[in-house]
């Protein structure tokens, strides 16, 4: 199918879905819109039974649709930027220690206790699912979406130091998991026996503190180039460049890209780019990104809902999803626990807070990008389909019922 119209179809089914939600359905923005596509796939699969034109199209738009290069390679770049410019820096200047945290060892942690319990869950249900793998899920599965984060405690009632905490966790925990994800599957494919440790340690802080800084330069220059100037056609196209030529020098050089990208964004909103009082550019600019950040939400819901139609059928698939969603929030809990207790001195967060970040960390599209990147095995099918189910309750059963969680603990109070 021509590129033309794979994003004509994109764009009219993400009219459509917006549309009805806007007008009947009435939820939440991406989580009505990412309801109306899930059951529109349900229904395009039973129509393909039927043998219906219109199904086998829209049958071959998914199946034409490169989810993981599209997601990982052209729309976070986009997306991440949108969120880094637009975030409160004052706010996460505050809470930097808690973000921190939770976006470096709550990852490594969340992956540790996931794989290992999955691990044991595997074994139990005679599965057999090897240990490297299990901890190749936990990498893909916990570092919650920055792109699903922000559309979803947008409608929330969450208290400002806990929003900008999981703001700015989902921001730069997405990076390292990625690198993580990308180190522990090249283990995988060489085998532990022929892996150099130490050249993977190398190659992973080469991805990690490359990225920033390539996006701390990048940033700072391109904030001086916006400030400089007062067109407002010329300082949209050096944010564009900003994120497009991040994202092509991070590539080349192997490093991280949503952290260049991120970095980039923290940097190039820093300070407000108006020259004068007069002048409004960074206020139209933000706009912008944030006009951009909600219809590129839109586009990407409707393309997790359609993916419905490639993910494998499994046995078991109900039980493993649902035994993956509780060992994710279990990992998830004591990830925020763990590092809160040992370092409760130092870090801005209480122990009521623990439930209220658990239950905001969201995933999304990326985990499903990952998770459809792993080579063929016996254990991608499982993988992608309990990947596919955690998104799914993650983004609809969480998001909708977030508000429900902190009216809990906090009561009507913001």
């Amino acid at each position: 199918m021509e590129l033309f119209v794979i994003i004509s179809l994109l764009i009219v089914l993400s009219a459509i879905y917006s549309y009805l939600n806007a007008r009947f359905i009435k939820l939440p923005g991406t989580i009505g819109v990412i309801t109306i596509a899930i059951v529109g796939s349900i229904g395009i699969i039973i129509s393909n039974k039927l043998n219906t034109d219109w199904a086998k199209r829209l049958t071959e738009l998914a199946h034409s649709i490169d989810f993981s290069r599209t997601v990982l390679n052209i729309m976070l770049g986009f997306l991440l930027f949108a969120t880094a410019f637009r975030i409160d820096k004052t706010k996460l200047k505050r809470q930097m220690w808690p973000v921190i945290t939770l976006s470096t060892v709550g990852v490594l942690l969340s992956t540790a206790i996931f794989g290992g319990l999955m691990y044991l869950v595997t074994n139990l249900l005679e599965l057999n699912v090897p240990l490297l793998y299990c901890l190749i899920f936990g990498a893909l599965i916990s570092p919650t979406d920055p792109v699903a984060v922000s559309a979803i405690i947008k409608e929330s009632k969450l208290p400002q130091k806990l929003e900008t905490i999981v703001s700015g966790e989902s921001l730069f925990n997405d990076g390292i998991g990625l690198v993580l994800f990308i180190t522990l599957l090249e283990i995988a494919e060489a085998g532990v026996n022929s892996t150099d440790f130490h050249k993977a340690f190398i190659l992973f802080a080469q991805e990690v503190f490359g990225g920033i800084a390539l996006g701390a330069l990048t940033g700072y220059i391109a904030h001086r180039l916006m400030r400089s100037i007062t067109d407002f056609q010329t300082i949209v196209l050096v944010s564009f460049a900003l994120v497009m030529g991040n994202s092509v020098v991070a590539s080349f050089w192997h490093l991280s890209i949503p952290l260049a990208v991120v970095t980039a964004g923290l940097f190039a909103g820093s300070e407000s780019i108006n020259i004068d009082r007069n002048e409004r550019s960074h206020q139209e600019l933000v706009s912008f990104w944030e006009l951009v950040d909600e219809m590129l939400n839109t586009i990407l819901f409707v393309m997790i809902g359609l993916q419905m139609i490639n993910i494998p059928a499994i046995n078991n698939y109900w039980l493993i999803g649902s035994i993956s969603v509780i060992v994710l929030l279990i990992a998830r809990w004591l990830s925020i626990m763990l590092p809160i207790t040992f370092l409760r001195r130092s870090l801005d967060v209480n122990y009521g807070s623990i439930n209220i970040l658990t239950w905001a960390g969201v995933r999304g599209g990326i985990s499903i990008a990952l998770a459809l990147t792993l080579p063929g095995s016996a254990h991608k099918g499982l993988i992608l389909s309990a990947t596919y189910f955690v998104v799914i309750f993650s983004i609809v059963v969480q998001g909708l019922t977030l508000n429900k969680v902190i009216n809990a603990w906090y009561g009507d109070k913001k």
